[in-house]
């Protein structure tokens, strides 16, 4: 944010109250339209239009279900907010610039454990596993499985090892072996695991993130080695805002489902 009239754009856009409780929403998950309008209470045509504005504000992206492309997911741009937000506070006086606060990232406690869903356990699930231990200094126990488990991808190995994150040893496994396993956070990342996802022992906060299957932009791995890089990159964006959240709260917040 570089000027007052930025800033005041940015504000007038999220002190909206129904802005603000979609918002709210999807800072936990990616959402459907309909998920919304249950859970801020309002009208659909009314959600939708919030969330128009909210899309040419840059704050919010959409794409089309794998499941079902009737369906659209809603995801906020968290980064983005980060930065309206910090230049909003400097806009005003530099003494309220913000600062991202270290202590969310220090271990508290108990080690958190977190549980990475999607269809094969061939790559998104495992790749977000990864990078959350290994980000974290395995500050938090991370465990991946699927609803239909594959063979591991050889381009989910070929990025991780870009970041050196050796995944090559790593098993697939069916989301059934973890039915009596306790976590303190379950994140499903694509639409069909979503759908059938169970629930675990205690109830855990669960959240959704809408990410396409990499292995489907190309018959040869060459091909959807590209496709590869950006879920890693965007894995690394949401991994990033999963470890601040989880050590702010250490389980101790409940997050809609």
């Amino acid at each position: 944010m570089e000027t007052t009239s930025e800033a005041h754009q940015f504000l007038r856009v999220i002190a909206d109250p129904h802005r603000w409780a979609i918002v709210s929403q999807l800072a936990l998950s990616d959402r459907r339209v309909g998920e919304l309008t249950e859970m801020v209470g309002r009208p659909q045509n009314l959600v939708s239009y919030h969330l128009r504005e909210l899309r040419d504000a840059g704050l919010v992206s959409s794409r089309r279900s794998s499941l079902d492309g009737r369906d659209t997911y809603y995801r906020l741009d968290l980064n983005r907010c980060a930065t309206l937000f910090a230049g909003s506070a400097a806009a005003l006086h530099p003494a309220l610039r913000l600062v991202p606060d270290p202590v969310a990232r220090q271990r508290r406690g108990r080690t958190p454990k977190v549980l990475f869903l999607c269809t094969g356990n061939s790559a998104r699930s495992q790749m977000a596993a990864a990078l959350l231990e290994h980000r974290t200094g395995h500050a938090v126990q991370a465990q991946s499985a699927g609803s239909h488990p594959k063979a591991l991808h050889p381009n989910a190995v070929r990025v991780m090892a870009e970041r050196g994150i050796d995944i090559s040893g790593n098993t697939t496994r069916h989301l059934s072996e973890y039915a009596r396993s306790r976590f303190d956070y379950v994140v499903t990342l694509c639409d069909r695991v979503r759908e059938v996802c169970p629930e675990f022992p205690g109830g855990p906060p669960r959240a959704h993130w809408s990410m396409p299957d990499p292995a489907a932009e190309g018959s040869k791995d060459e091909e959807s080695y590209q496709a590869f890089v950006r879920t890693a990159e965007d894995l690394d964006v949401r991994v990033d805002h999963l470890i601040a959240q989880l050590f702010a709260s250490q389980g101790g917040s409940a997050h809609a489902r």
